[in-house]
């Protein structure tokens, strides 16, 4: 006999159970629509929106699901959801991620993390959520660490992740309120318990160091509410321009590529497809349906731009006014922060980041620049270990130390 998938069998379940409770909606928090009583879908179509985008704010919960990540089901309770959140272009989309809770902590008391995962990929198959639940997230020791200091994570899978759709990866303007709104869904998600005034702390690595760094720069104006008191950022892009003279013609041109196609996700005006030629649309094509981190490597290794398309649109005054846009340092975070680096970091530059760490410093920002040697694949566990005691100690009030 064919064995029955644990989510198929899941709505009916818990629809019996919920019926036979009595169970009503919880009152929804003020301002925010009540998130569904019943959980589903089940299968891959719980990453497509649904068209049109129901009304509502940003951080509302559109549909959710039990989770079982794989290397948090002993000690976590993990819901994914749909919540709205806000595009590039200041337009309402929906985004997927994943709310875990630990198992034994007081949710009501809880900090939230909200966690920017590294980058994943282009295909849908490499989403965040897909990779937590095979156990394969490369980010999950920093959650991990997290949740065992009874902290709540929210995770975003950003824009995009969907079986018809393309990520706006390293779009700032996109990954910011992906990363705020996945806060605010776990606040709204009943199941979950967690406070509204609990504190939170924006934490991340490369393409999440750079999704961290916007969610704090944006916070102020977009999510005033919210009980921010740090952010934590290593292995930032913070230059995109300068990022990308360090990877055409290098051993990270993978990721340049799909910089370029995030950003034509985010801007449909920058008409990417215009520069490529018949090499650059074939692989850039298969790239979207296949491809994942090691792939990105793998496959586009040494490659140039001039590889795969007619002109290089990075000349233009459209990319060059987009990728201006998507610069961090415009709107330093009025919170603390710790920023940190590999110093042989081959895939996101150094001096950029630095440079960012200067232009903060300069604002006023009480922050920590530290650097690691490694390189950007081991700079993520380099820092890990001191991340997480600056939250440690930011959750628990203590001054926040500075190297300006």
């Amino acid at each position: 006999m064919k064995p029955v998938h644990w989510r198929r069998m899941l709505p009916a379940l818990l629809a019996v159970s919920l019926t036979a409770l009595g169970v009503v909606a919880a009152s929804p928090p003020a301002g925010a629509a009540a998130a569904p009583i019943l959980p589903g879908p089940f299968d891959d179509s719980f990453y497509t929106p649904p068209s049109p985008l129901p009304a509502g704010k940003p951080g509302d919960v559109l549909r959710w699901r039990p989770s079982v990540p794989l290397l948090n089901v002993a000690n976590a309770d993990a819901w994914q959801v749909m919540y709205l959140s806000t595009d590039a272009q200041g337009h309402p989309d929906a985004v997927t991620g994943t709310i875990l809770v630990p198992k034994g902590a007081d949710p009501a008391a809880a900090p939230i993390v909200g966690y920017a995962v590294g980058t994943q990929g282009p295909a849908f198959k490499c989403t965040a959520s897909k990779a937590m639940e095979r156990g394969t997230l490369y980010d999950q020791p920093a959650i991990n660490d997290s949740l065992s200091s009874g902290y709540a994570v929210a995770v975003t899978d950003y824009e995009g992740y969907s079986p018809a759709t393309v990520p706006t990866y390293i779009t700032g303007q996109s990954e910011g309120p992906a990363v705020i709104d996945s806060v605010r869904a776990a606040q709204n998600l009943p199941a979950a318990r967690l406070a509204k005034t609990a504190k939170v702390i924006f934490q991340g690595y490369s393409q999440g160091g750079g999704a961290s760094m916007w969610a704090g720069e944006k916070q102020p104006a977009y999510a005033p509410e919210l009980n921010v008191v740090g952010v934590v950022a290593g292995g930032v892009p913070a230059d995109l321009t300068e990022v990308a003279k360090g990877l055409d013609g290098y051993v990270g041109f993978g990721f340049l590529a799909f910089a370029a196609v995030g950003l034509d996700a985010a801007y449909p005006d920058l008409k990417l497809d215009s520069f490529l030629n018949d090499t650059g649309r074939q692989q850039l094509a298969d790239a979207k349906k296949n491809a994942c981190v090691a792939e990105l490597l793998l496959n586009y290794s040494f490659k140039r731009i001039s590889d795969y398309t007619t002109a290089s649109p990075l000349d233009t005054p459209q990319w060059r006014a987009r990728l201006a846009e998507n610069k961090l340092g415009a709107h330093p975070p009025r919170v603390p922060v710790f920023q940190y680096h590999a110093s042989i970091d081959e895939i996101v530059n150094t001096p950029q980041a630095e440079a960012l760490h200067r232009t903060y410093c300069a604002a006023g920002v009480r922050e920590q620049w530290q650097t690691y040697v490694a390189d950007h694949a081991t700079g993520i566990l380099a820092g890990n270990a001191d991340a997480h005691q600056w939250i440690v100690k930011r959750f628990a009030g203590d001054p926040a130390p500075a190297n300006c």
